[in-house]
């Protein structure tokens, strides 16, 4: 079973910029993805960012493109979010995601149920 443990969020104003860290601790990735979800109050949960723990491609959600982005460290089973510029939209609780499958189709890393592990998540509030 992979746990995943969330860090880095907070309060922030806008414009600012905060670090999201996701590690696994149980057992390593070879393949698989690792990604970012949001959900805001009253809203359904939102793609934001997901990696190929392979290749290290990236791929984002169209709202955070530009302002956000997404990394990984093998050796620490650890994947990354840099968020700047944040806006008071990004207001959410930011959840992480793994799967130790490939995911083939570049679509398909932003469906939340080809993810098999997910985290606590961590809140995030951007003040205007």
């Amino acid at each position: 079973q992979v746990q995943l443990v969330e860090s880095g969020g907070g309060l922030v104003q806008a414009g600012a910029s905060l670090r999201l860290s996701c590690a696994a601790s149980v057992g390593t990735f070879s393949s698989g993805a690792m990604g970012w979800f949001r959900q805001a109050p009253g809203k359904e949960r939102e793609f934001v960012a997901a990696i190929d723990w392979s290749s290290g491609n990236p791929y984002y959600g169209g709202s955070v493109k530009g302002r956000f982005t997404i990394s990984r460290d093998h050796a620490k089973n650890t994947v990354y979010l840099q968020m700047n510029s944040l806006k008071p939209e990004d207001t959410a609780v930011y959840y992480c995601a793994a799967t130790k499958r490939v995911i083939v189709l570049a679509r398909r890393f932003t469906s939340p149920v080809e993810y098999d592990y997910w985290g606590q998540g961590t809140q995030v509030t951007v003040s205007s």
